[in-house]
Order: C-alpha cells, then sequence, then structure tokens
C-alpha cells in the first residue's frame, strides 16, 4: 500500500484480503503527512502486521519498494509524484484510485471541483499509474451520484460501495497482464482552488456559495489557506455547513436569498 490516509489503509487492506492478497508493507511519507493527518497518527494507525516505510525523498521510493518486490502495489492519496524508477519494481506496476471519471477531473482534489462545477455525479477509477499524473491505462470505473454530502465521512459509503464493487475485476486485470484501456488523449486536469476561491463573497447567488462550502470540505490539504471562510461578529469563521431551510444560527445574505450557518469552525 502507499497512501497516507489511515481510512483507505484499512479499507484496501480489508479488501485485499478478503480476496486472497496479502499486504506487506504500507510506504508513506513525513512531507505532506501533517496536511492528511498526523504523521505519528499515520503510522500509530496502520494495520499492525504491515511493515511501515518512509523514504526521505522521491529517490528513496524504488529502493525501498525493491526490498519486497511486490507483485503490485497499490495507491491511495498519497502527496507526491511518483517516479518511473518505482513505478516499474513491482512486477505488475503500481494501481491507483483516483475518484473521478477519468479523463475527466485528473488533478490532486477531484471531488471538490466536481462540487464547485455543479456535477451530480463523481465517479472512481482504477488505474495503472505512469509518468504523468492520473494519465495511466484504466483498468474499472463506475460512476457515483452525488448528493448533498459534506464530508467524506458522508460520502465514504457510495466510495466504499464503489471500491468493493470494481477491485475484483481492477487486480484481476492487473494479475493477468492486462494492459488496461488507454485513455483518451484530451480531459481535463484541475489543480488545487486559488487564494480568492477562500473567502465566500455574498454577491454570488445561494447556489454559488453552498458549493463553495461543500467543495472545501473535500478539498485536498495544502499550504495555502483553507476555506469557505466569512466573518461573523467581527471573526472570521471558517464555514462547514450550510442550510437552504430555516435554521438557528446566524445567516448569509446572499445574491438571491438567505443560506441559514449550521456548522463553523475557528479559522
Amino acid at each position: 500500500m502507499i497512501s497516507q490516509v489511515t481510512p483507505a489503509v484499512h479499507g484496501y487492506t480489508s479488501f485485499l484480503r478478503s480476496l486472497g492478497h496479502e499486504p506487506v508493507a504500507l510506504l508513506c511519507t513525513r512531507e505532506g503527512a501533517d496536511r492528511y493527518g498526523r504523521v505519528a497518527e499515520v503510522v500509530a494507525g496502520a494495520p499492525a502486521e504491515l511493515d511501515v516505510v518512509m523514504p526521505a525523498t522521491r529517490a528513496g521510493i524504488a529502493p525501498l519498494l525493491e526490498l519486497y518486490r511486490p507483485d503490485l502495489a497499490l495507491c491511495a492519496a498519497f502527496p507526491w509524484k511518483i517516479p518511473p524508477d518505482a513505478i516499474a519494481v513491482p512486477r505488475r506496476g503500481i494501481v491507483n484510485g483516483h475518484p473521478s471519471l477519468l479523463p475527466r477531473y485528473r488533478g490532486p482534489s477531484p471531488v471538490s471541483w466536481a462540487i464547485r462545477n455543479g456535477e451530480t455525479e463523481i465517479g472512481f477509477t482504477f488505474h495503472y499509474m505512469d509518468a504523468e499524473l492520473d494519465t495511466g491505462a484504466i483498468l474499472a470505473q463506475t460512476s457515483i451520484p452525488l448528493g448533498d454530502e459534506h464530508s467524506w465521512e458522508e460520502l465514504e459509503p457510495k466510495l466504499v460501495t464503489a471500491v468493493g464493487a470494481m477491485l475484483p475485476s481492477a487486480l484481476e486485470r492487473a494479475e493477468l497482464g492486462d494492459p488496461g484501456d488507454e485513455q483518451p488523449e484530451e480531459g481535463t486536469y484541475f489543480s488545487f482552488f486559488e487564494p480568492e476561491y477562500v473567502r465566500i463573497d455574498r454577491s454570488q447567488t445561494m447556489d454559488e456559495v453552498e458549493r463553495q462550502v461543500r467543495a472545501w470540505r473535500f478539498h485536498s490539504p495544502t499550504s495555502g489557506e483553507r476555506g469557505a471562510l466569512t466573518d461573523l461578529d467581527g471573526e472570521t469563521v471558517r464555514v462547514l455547513r450550510v442550510s437552504w431551510e430555516p435554521a438557528d444560527g446566524p445567516t448569509l445574505e446572499c445574491a438571491d436569498g438567505t443560506l441559514w450557518i449550521v456548522e463553523t469552525e475557528p479559522a
């Protein structure tokens, strides 16, 4: 496993074992680990039977993988671009799980961009890693409907269902040496949100503000400031959830009506 996210590590480990595969190690890194969860928590939260290895640089990934000579590596939420020499180590390559319908929404934060753009569905794709980001051949893919989810915990049941349905066929194709289905050359890539999107602009519509709040809940960790910020009673707060229906608490007056703020945290 290559990941920084403890729930993903546990989920994939259970899935793999149920399919007769035996994970042997977790590769993670100190760089960026605190953005996903404190590095000590990532290490302590790993399944006890997995070795945990941490390369100091990208150049150290391949030598560490060489120690285990894995048949295949499974990647989920890793902050580094994995170099070609490391991708070449596992006999069947490295398979990445990406929460979009590739080749749409390549990049580090596909769910947040889909919400921001008003999509009614996202997706999940298992694909081989290659030298570029999210461009490798596809092994399995499915669409996932979007509701009004405001957190990964709320979206997780849909993701777990999708992963559980697709992982067996993706692994089977990889085991057989199937090269996968090449992605079209055209696609869309989205990076991190721009700094101007951090603060809520009350001249936007209710729909735009609601999507901004939800989009930030799914945005990949970055070193920059996180939204969605607004000022309430002279203090800046991060808005975590809003309601279209009247609720207890402060309000956001938008261009076309009022949203109720139902959850915030200090900024």
